[in-house]
């Protein structure tokens, strides 16, 4: 029987920036989404009224999303799979959907997923196949 690795799942110094960009990329988005389409009254309004924009559409999906707390769920359902057996990939899109939803009403669940993706920092890193 072979020895374990006690190296700990944490990314490059590559890896990081690429995750400062998703990160980032993903805060910006929501915030875009959030300030000039979700809460301006006169993009409600015209949406309302039947515009039928790409905003709209947007705001209209989205809306759907966050009355649910879909995206919370999804932020903590990644971030529990990426727990189990942490990837940089899975690491990328939890963070990227976990920004998305603390911006986006559904804090209490993003914030959760969150702390299980700084918790798989502390996860021994998986074995090569």
């Amino acid at each position: 029987m072979e020895p374990r690795s006690n190296r700990l799942f944490l990314p490059s110094a590559r890896a990081t920036n690429v995750l400062l960009v998703v990160g980032f990329g993903a805060l910006g988005y929501a915030l875009y989404v959030r300030y000039l389409g979700i809460e301006q009254s006169a993009i409600g309004l015209a949406c309302n009224a039947g515009l039928d924009t790409w905003m709209c559409t947007q705001r209209r999906v989205l809306a759907a999303l966050f009355d649910r707390a879909i995206i919370g769920w999804a932020a903590v359902i990644i971030a529990a799979v990426n727990l189990l057996r942490p990837t940089l990939v899975v690491f990328g899109l939890g963070l990227a959907v976990a920004c998305v939803g603390v911006v986006l009403y559904n804090v209490m669940l993003s914030a959760l997923a969150i702390g299980l993706l700084l918790l798989s920092f502390a996860r021994r890193a998986p074995e090569p196949d």
